[in-house]
């Protein structure tokens, strides 16, 4: 891995930028390939920091290309891998702050006065997540049993001649129908209750935390409904004690609780 000096771009290519680094080990990124095969990574300095980057061809991260890879799951996953694999190997050396997928600038005095304009953002979120990790937390409960078929509503049928419909029939389906609507009400409490008990438990073991956008029903397993997406930012000595708190949490909650992590704190390093 070499350092970059001024003026090794040529005109039809681009500087792909993977992420900022206080001093990364050059050997932590051996046989990693990028996004562009064939091109080595390269560390390009500005400033105090150092930004590990990647000559590509301009082609082919136009507007209408990149487009066309965002439409095709194979293609974004092999460039989404890629970018952690380097991002990953940067923060196994050193702090680091991932930059989003496809970061580029045309030329390298474009890139490197775009970096020294963020060199407070950068050193902030780089002090912030130092010697942290992110962690995912995902909360479920069981979907309540199907309907009893036996709650449907009574048929509507002509009386016999001289008879009278059964009493309280209509009002007996009434009172299922409201208890029904009471049961989802108080599972709605409770949902609310459980995901604010656990994002309070782990927050006292993280130095922040965010929630996410809940998953869609299709993509979470039959029979559950999920009511925490949470990920946090925890101080690598307490990861251990976060294993514990889960297991503490599903058995006193009875949820299910997946845990996921240690990741480089992707979600704590702000817009840059």
């Amino acid at each position: 891995m070499t350092e970059r000096g001024p003026g090794q771009a040529p005109d039809d290519s681009a500087l792909y930028v993977f992420a900022v680094c206080d001093a990364p080990d050059p050997a932590a990124f051996g046989g990693l390939p990028g996004v562009a095969a064939g091109q080595p990574l390269s560390r390009l300095r500005f400033g105090p920091l150092t930004a590990i980057v990647q000559t590509v061809r301009a082609a082919d991260f136009t507007d209408e290309v990149w487009q066309a890879r965002m439409a095709d799951r194979d293609e974004l996953d092999r460039y989404a891998r890629a970018h952690h694999d380097v991002v990953s190997a940067a923060a196994a050396s050193c702090p680091t702050v991932p930059l989003p997928l496809a970061t580029l600038y045309h030329g390298e005095d474009r890139a490197r006065q775009a970096l020294l304009d963020e060199t407070e953002r950068f050193r902030t979120a780089l002090e912030r997540t130092a010697c942290h990790s992110e962690w995912g937390v995902k909360v479920y409960t069981a979907d309540l049993p199907a309907p009893d078929p036996s709650a449907s509503p009574p048929r509507a049928e002509a009386p016999a001649a001289g008879s009278r419909p059964a009493p309280g029939a209509g009002l007996a389906y009434l009172e299922r129908k409201r208890g029904v609507q009471a049961r989802r009400e108080r599972r709605h409490e409770d949902a609310l209750r459980l995901a604010e008990t656990v994002e309070t438990a782990f927050g006292t073991l993280s130095a922040a935390g965010r929630r996410l956008r809940l998953h869609t029903p299709e993509l979470v397993e039959k029979g559950y409904t999920q009511v925490l997406n949470a990920t946090f930012l925890v101080p690598d000595h307490r990861g251990a004690e976060l294993q514990v708190l889960a297991r503490t949490l599903r058995n006193t909650t009875g949820a299910r609780i997946d845990v996921s992590g240690p990741w480089v704190p992707y979600s704590f390093v702000g817009e840059v």
